[in-house]
């Protein structure tokens, strides 16, 4: 997506910032093999109260785009839900999904959980950002790439998936997974906020890609 979309709700905290700094500096860059993959793709399956609005998404760009069978608590994701936060198709066939909850007490936020899904059909290369900086009252305009920082490639069955964590627009302070497909980037981002640690994160990250269903267009 080229765009920021205003509405999309997203909260940063300190707190999480330096959870953030803390446990990235024992980060590896090495590749593994995530162990059960195989086994839970296998297992996995489109919830029906889900699979409508994907089924529905794949039919308009029509390209395949990836169901989650699991979402870290309380989400769920089925478009157009109690926790749909958004849903995006440039004219490029790319796409954004987004799901967020969020907690309030009497001193504001509390608590956010918020997963964001992309694809970008026919297109394997990290997409480009704008980055907006102001030095002694001048402003300058640069391109950079909106998922950057990467820290580990891993295999998740057949999924060769890499994990940035400077991330831009509406993935920003996200955690990021990106993996490829017959041409098509897809990547899947989850919000390092509490509730969620950033240890957290990573395995509801982890769980969430293992269990992604492909759903191809009808027709």
């Amino acid at each position: 997506m080229s765009a920021v979309v205003p509405s999309l709700r997203i909260s940063a905290t300190l707190a999480s910032l330096a959870v953030v700094a803390l446990l990235l500096a024992g980060c590896g860059g090495s590749a593994s093999v995530e162990p059960s993959a195989k086994a839970a793709s296998a297992a996995s399956a489109c919830p029906p109260a889900w699979r409508a609005g994907w089924q529905r998404l794949a039919n308009q760009i029509h390209a395949p785009v990836y169901c989650p069978s699991w979402m870290p608590v309380p989400l769920d994701a089925r478009i157009g839900g109690t926790y749909a936060n958004g849903r995006f198709v440039d004219a490029d066939r790319s796409y954004l999904v987004s799901f967020v909850s969020v907690e309030h007490d009497v001193g504001g936020v509390s608590g956010e959980v918020h997963v964001n899904l992309r694809g970008y059909p026919g297109v394997t290369a990290i997409p480009t950002c704008e980055d907006t900086i102001t030095e002694n009252g001048v402003t300058r305009h640069t391109k950079i790439p909106c998922f950057d920082d990467r820290r580990w490639t891993r295999r998740f069955g057949p999924m060769r998936v890499t994990a940035y964590t400077a991330n831009q627009g509406v993935d920003q302070w996200h955690v990021l997974y990106a993996w490829r497909r017959a041409g098509t980037l897809y990547a899947v981002s989850e919000h390092v906020t509490p509730p969620y640690t950033y240890g957290q994160v990573v395995s509801n990250l982890n769980r969430m890609v293992r269990g992604l269903v492909l759903v191809r267009p009808a027709g």
